[in-house]
């Protein structure tokens, strides 16, 4: 068959949408779009993207920019690239143990790894299996005393990092998951219909299934003792998102982790201030990946605000819509210190293991060098809102 120029060959992955593409193929329904799905009708989770796509680059020509670097310091560590790899939960059912390897291709590339507290992998797995810890996630939960295990957990292994997540007092409805019938209460027909969905992936089921195991929630094996798959976990996890939180907390968990702080799910200035206030020394600006409340303000759109509430008094990261090495670029010249990504890595993974991610990594490395390169600046660290032309429909900022 011949091929013209609008019909590539498509035999090798060339952007994070590509491994989108293949995990999508690869997974069975229900855990696509458990990863790839968003609150509601998904408007903030495409707004992420869209907006973030809409920032434009001022490219700026005839500069010596034959020395380039993309390496930033975040939080008292030097990283390779202003990027760190998301928590991701379940991450574990896309691939065999994929935390570890994505733990390993981060350490590759010289980037952190952030494990999240509903990982598949438990963290003394994969700190062992890394030769740099992993930043930890934890939520703030109703059994304190589970918590605090956790938080010594983390300390045990030398996590750097704990990213607090603070935005799920409640679980947003996740649309795709009901229809799935990954929620609620099935019927016997939708089991049956779920039952068939994995059935119909072999790969998946030799891989993963049987290849991955065990297919617990490694964090959280004490809570739950006798839970032998996630679904078992469902209940207790469901029941320990506490909506009586308030920034008073972060005291209680200040007592008892002596590293970095971050907080993760900031949005709004005012709530960046109050960070501040309790003493993180860094946030998040993030929406939950569109996956908590739809209808807010993109990443893109909240960065800029938060960054000027808070000046230079804590580090500001971001989530949300980042898929190339360009939307690195943007994000940091509009005042991030680094992103993180999510989806990007997981869907990597779920389509070729630590190799997927290694090259997701290091296509997002090629185009921040590209991007440095035409737009006139020798260092990512040095990148200010001049390095972006002004747009007034991006919240009015650059």
């Amino acid at each position: 068959m011949r091929h013209s120029p609008d019909r590539p060959l498509g035999v090798a992955p060339a952007s994070a949408s590509d491994y989108r593409e293949l995990a999508r193929r690869r997974l069975p329904r229900q855990l696509f779009d458990y990863v790839d799905g968003g609150a509601y009708d998904e408007v903030t989770m495409r707004a992420n993207v869209s907006d973030l796509e809409a920032v434009l680059l001022r490219q700026i020509v005839m500069r010596d920019v034959s020395v380039r670097d993309p390496a930033v310091e975040v939080l008292g560590q030097r990283l390779a690239l202003p990027v760190v790899l998301a928590p991701v939960g379940l991450a574990g059912m896309m691939a065999p143990r994929a935390e570890v390897q994505a733990a390993r291709a981060a350490g590759a590339a010289g980037v952190p790894f952030v494990e999240s507290t509903v990982s598949i992998c438990g963290i003394e797995e994969v700190a062992k299996a890394t030769s740099k810890p992993p930043w930890f996630q934890l939520y703030v939960m109703r059994d304190r005393a589970y918590a605090e295990d956790l938080i010594e957990r983390a300390r045990a292994v030398e996590s750097p990092v704990l990213v607090l997540t603070i935005d799920l007092a409640v679980v947003g409805a996740r649309h795709r998951d009901t229809r799935n019938a990954v929620v609620g209460q099935p019927s016997s027909w939708a089991k049956l219909r779920r039952g068939l969905d994995l059935a119909s992936h072999p790969g998946w089921i030799r891989r993963v299934a049987l290849g991955g195991r065990p297919l617990t929630f490694g964090n959280l094996e004490k809570a739950v003792p006798n839970a032998r798959t996630p679904d078992a976990f469902k209940e207790w996890v469901d029941g320990q998102f506490d909506p009586s939180v308030t920034w008073d907390d972060i005291a209680w968990v200040r007592e008892r982790w002596p590293g970095r702080l971050v907080v993760k799910g900031v949005l709004d200035p005012e709530d960046a201030r109050r960070a501040v206030d309790a003493g993180v020394d860094g946030l998040v600006v993030s929406n939950h990946g569109g996956r908590q409340l739809d209808a807010v303000p993109s990443t893109t759109r909240a960065l800029p605000d938060v960054v000027d509430a808070v000046g230079d008094q804590v580090e500001v990261l971001v989530d949300g819509g980042i898929r190339t090495g360009l939307d690195v670029v943007k994000m940091v010249a509009m005042g991030a210190r680094a992103v993180l990504v999510g989806r990007p890595w997981a869907w990597a993974v779920a389509a070729r293991g630590e190799a997927g991610v290694r090259h997701m990594l290091e296509v997002m490395k090629a185009d921040i060098d590209t991007a440095l390169g035409l737009t006139g600046q020798t260092s990512i660290a040095g990148l200010d809102r001049s390095a972006l032309y002004e747009r007034d429909s991006i919240g009015g900022r650059p």
